[in-house]
């Protein structure tokens, strides 16, 4: 597909490349138990910052989506079977890393009945049983709408779920071709009503094309649904291949949709343009 010439990215979207000795300790636990994460499989910009805190995000059951977004880097096809020793090999990363929080996301497997559920629900028990004092977010995909499936998921008791609407619903056929928007509320919804005082979280990416009274919509639905902490960041393009950001806002535009979720009353915002869903996860943002 041929898209348009790109925009100049502005200075305030360029980001240091990863390095140094936390960013090579990471990478070497993540190789030798042979785990993957978004930030290098999605190229997240803030990859190198989050490294040099001894920070990541575990990508589980595997590298291949059975979707493929507009936005993602990560590739789409057939997956492989789950691996039933990724679990345990996620704890002991988790043991040797020391780290405090963890943010544990998937591709969408669309091709297993339960959807992955059974893997999440394995990846905390495994990290509780090694590393109990660990506090674990799980961002999941919306399952197919298999209810069932994100009943196990919230039954394991994460300290923090999350489910990202990534845009404006206008746009899902652009950007996320498979997926409901009102799929991704209602699995909100049913989360806040199975466990009501777990902390649910999403988030959206910002410069695809859509207004601000649209931007402002989602984050009412968010709150009417349950979430309230919720994240904002700009959209880039992974490769040329994608397709390009239709605009650039500037600092101040996040400032103002930060300040209107929180009168909303989200307890927890992080808006930014280099902000991703997992972006300082496990503090105040």
């Amino acid at each position: 597909m041929k898209h348009p010439v790109p925009l100049i990215r502005p200075p305030w979207l360029k980001v240091r490349a990863p390095s140094g000795e936390n960013v090579e300790k990471v990478a070497e636990v993540l190789r030798r138990y042979g785990l993957r994460t978004v930030c290098r499989d999605a190229r997240c910009p803030n990859v190198g910052e989050c490294w040099d805190e001894k920070t990541a995000t575990i990508l589980i059951l595997g590298g291949t989506c059975t979707r493929g977004c507009g936005f993602c880097a990560v590739p789409s096809g057939t997956p492989q079977s789950p691996d039933p020793y990724e679990p345990s090999r996620v704890a002991w990363a988790v043991v040797e890393l020391a780290w405090k929080h963890l943010v544990v996301t998937s591709v969408t497997r669309d091709d297993l009945p339960d959807g992955g559920s059974s893997h999440f629900v394995a990846v905390v028990k495994e990290i509780r049983k090694r590393s109990p004092s660990t506090t674990i977010e799980l961002l999941v995909p919306d399952f197919g709408g298999n209810w069932s499936a994100l009943k196990k998921v919230v039954g394991a008791r994460p300290n923090i779920l999350a489910h990202n609407v990534e845009t404006v619903p206008r746009l899902y056929p652009e950007v996320r071709q498979k997926a409901v928007y009102m799929r991704s509320l209602e699995l909100l919804a049913r989360a806040h009503m199975m466990s009501p005082r777990l902390e649910l979280k999403s988030g959206l990416m910002v410069g695809l094309g859509e207004t601000r009274d649209e931007v402002l919509s989602v984050l009412e639905d968010l709150r009417a649904a349950g979430a309230t902490s919720v994240t904002l960041g700009q959209y880039l393009p992974p490769s040329k291949n994608h397709p390009p950001a239709k605009e650039y806002l500037p600092v101040e535009t996040f400032s103002e949709y930060a300040n209107a979720a929180r009168k909303m009353g989200f307890t927890r915002v992080a808006a930014g343009p280099l902000v991703r869903s997992s972006y300082k996860a496990g503090t105040d943002m």
